[in-house]
């Protein structure tokens, strides 16, 4: 999970974080963490994902 947000930092750092979407999640990660980190998105599974993946799409 601590690489996570490193990774959202990163994306800050490259100036490039208003051009990708973050989304995060599984077993351990909740939508507390997932703002915390500044995160767009947090699903509980996979499927889920690909669902919010094609919304933001739309």
């Amino acid at each position: 999970m601590g690489e996570m947000k490193n990774e959202v930092e990163a994306a800050v750092e490259k100036g490039i974080r208003d051009k990708v979407k973050v989304m995060v999640g599984g077993a351990p990660v909740t939508q507390s963490f997932c703002d915390s980190i500044g995160a767009d998105c947090y699903t509980p599974d996979a499927a889920s994902a690909a669902d919010a993946a094609l919304a933001f799409c739309s």
